[in-house]
């Protein structure tokens, strides 16, 4: 029997990519690194960080590749996930291709650097990249990070990837309220998370750093999910 062959021309090119919502707080605001195009399509566009993983690469080591080539961390410094996969046939001009969004979360991220195929790289303000005209449809992934990174605050133990340890229970406050855009009652957030199974751990020392009477300093406990939940409504 004759081996079977196939024409690879006759199949249209498809690509994968790795596009980053990659989050942290700068002066107490929740803020997104975004890189500008510095070339087509959407060249002069500001656009998520990210890029076409190898075909010899695993998604999930092209998600870590991008991080460090386009915002300068590593694996250590930030909190990763799969955030969704977009794959609408005409998302990009170029060919079919298809995004694994990820959500990366992190403390104190160095300054936005321009990669070699980017124009510029900035740290926005979340409230101040929505409003503008992302290039691909990077708006609809920015905007579904935000609401995943919301939602894990209400029961997950995420928060503190947002934090340097140790920290105070005032600085794990400034998280949720930069996320969520609201402000939040001290004292009952303050016995949410305290009475929150092992959510934190206190270390017995304190600190005036805040001003103000010096605060205990804790670190995150052992658990990742949260008992009960901390909600962003009640």
């Amino acid at each position: 029997m004759a081996k079977q062959t196939y024409d690879a021309s006759k199949y249209p090119p498809f690509a994968v990519t790795a596009d980053l919502v990659i989050f942290t707080l700068r002066e107490g605001r929740l803020c997104v690194l975004l890189i500008q195009r510095g070339a087509p399509p959407f060249e002069g566009k500001w656009a998520l960080p990210g890029g076409f993983t190898h075909v010899d690469e695993d998604i999930e080591e092209s998600a870590y590749r991008e991080l460090a080539e386009e915002a300068g961390v590593g694996e250590g410094d930030v909190v990763l996930e799969q955030l969704r996969t977009y794959g609408a046939p005409d998302r990009d001009p170029r060919m079919r291709v298809v995004s694994v969004a990820w959500l990366a979360l992190g403390a104190d991220l160095p300054e936005a650097r321009a990669g070699s195929d980017a124009a510029d790289a900035k740290w926005f303000a979340v409230d101040e990249a929505l409003d503008l005209d992302l290039a691909f449809d990077h708006q609809q992934i920015l905007t579904d990070g935000l609401e995943r990174a919301r939602s894990k605050l209400e029961y997950s133990t995420v928060a503190t990837a947002f934090v340097r340890e140790p920290f105070t229970v005032g600085e794990l406050r400034a998280v949720y309220e930069a996320v969520w855009g609201t402000t939040i009652d001290p004292r009952n957030f303050h016995r949410k998370v305290t009475t929150a199974g092992n959510f934190l751990v206190e270390t017995g020392e304190r600190t005036a750093r805040g001003g103000g009477r010096p605060a205990r300093l804790y670190v995150k406990g052992l658990t990742s999910q949260l008992h009960p939940a901390v909600l962003r409504r009640g």
